[in-house]
């Protein structure tokens, strides 16, 4: 289960961004792409079960899911969500523009 090296990055990073600071960290916001291959769920539970004794150990957990997007490299065309993965206009084979990232976007917390 990945879902426990990326839990322990993600706290790595909030240690960081928050530094020798003394705070409180409230709430953690991430956004997981659907092609990253992280489930959701297994994370929540990871980070549930990650988090005690660390800076995030009162800190809830927020996941915004991001849809993969996928578009033409040569047109820049949008291709639709479900179709052939190759640009009608150019024929070219189909890039992912979006949805397979993992990325710490927020960290809500209180400084002493």
């Amino acid at each position: 289960m990945h879902e426990y090296s990326i839990v322990q990055s993600l706290v790595d990073s909030v240690a960081a961004a928050v530094g020798s600071r003394e705070a409180s960290v409230h709430e953690v916001h991430v956004a997981i792409g659907e092609m990253s291959g992280v489930d959701c769920g297994l994370l929540t539970t990871a980070y549930d079960v990650f988090r005690a004794g660390t800076l995030c150990e009162h800190a809830s957990l927020t996941i915004e899911r991001i849809p993969a997007r996928w578009h033409c490299p040569r047109c820049d065309a949008t291709i639709a969500r479900g179709a052939f993965l190759r640009c009608i206009e150019c024929n070219e084979p189909a890039q992912l523009a979006s949805g397979d990232e993992i990325v710490l976007q927020r960290i809500e917390l209180e400084v002493a």
